[in-house]
């Protein structure tokens, strides 16, 4: 059973919990910016069907969208050492934020290929088709005409995985990684009072979100005001 419950305590670890977000939005940077690395290149073998990449392709995707994402953790923390090993790699002195981090990223990745996929198939062929005509080549076509319209129809999508994501890393904490969620656990064994350590955890994730969802309303209104005018 918890102690009795006290507000000051409510205070006192949510002043506690500040210094943890950066571990966590660390966690949520790297895996978008790597994730999207990754999905960029995964991407390209559905959208132009190259035959085995294809297969590949669709297979990651499958499989990061068709398991969970704490069993990915798992996998990745216990399992893909034991698979360098083989090779003659040593991990045991490798920070488990950057397993967080990879598996995270691969996660992302998996979620972004369908939406690079439909951004992209979303744009106007004619366009493209008319951008040749007056001589542009492939990736003038593409950086000029296509990307600007795919960011557009893309970049909503992208804030609801960022956030997601951010809700996500409360789970890090299941492999060691002192992000927000393992530093409120922290709190909450050592003092018994529970409830008071989770209502601060829940008011900064709340923040958090609130915080990220309106930076990315201001940035798609930003973009949606540019505008594209298509040839």
């Amino acid at each position: 059973m918890g102690a009795t419950f006290e507000f000051s305590y409510i205070i006192d670890y949510f002043i506690k919990l500040l210094p943890t977000i950066s571990t966590t939005l660390l966690i949520v940077v790297s895996a978008m910016v790597l994730g999207l690395v990754i999905s960029s290149i995964a991407a390209l073998p559905q959208m132009y069907n190259i035959p085995v990449l294809n297969r590949l392709s669709k297979l990651y995707v499958s499989f990061f969208r068709g398991t969970p994402i704490l069993i990915q953790l798992f996998l990745f923390y216990y399992g893909f050492p034991e698979i360098l090993k083989l090779f003659g790699v040593n991990t045991d002195r490798v920070p488990a934020l950057y397993f967080v981090i990879l598996t995270y990223a691969l996660n992302s990745g998996a979620f972004m290929v369908e939406m690079i996929r439909a951004s992209v198939a979303s744009v106007d062929r004619g366009q493209v088709e008319a951008a040749y005509a007056i001589g542009m080549s492939g990736p003038q076509a593409f950086f000029r005409i296509v990307l600007p319209q795919a960011i557009v129809t893309a970049l909503p999508i992208f804030s609801n995985m960022v956030i997601g994501s951010l809700k996500d890393t409360s789970l890090a904490f299941s492999v060691g990684v002192m992000e927000m969620t393992g530093k409120s656990s922290t709190l909450a064994t050592m003092s018994r009072h529970f409830i008071e350590a989770y209502i601060s955890l829940a008011l900064i994730y709340f923040v958090l979100s609130f915080v990220l969802e309106r930076l990315f309303r201001v940035l798609e209104r930003r973009v949606q005001k540019r505008g594209f005018a298509p040839i």
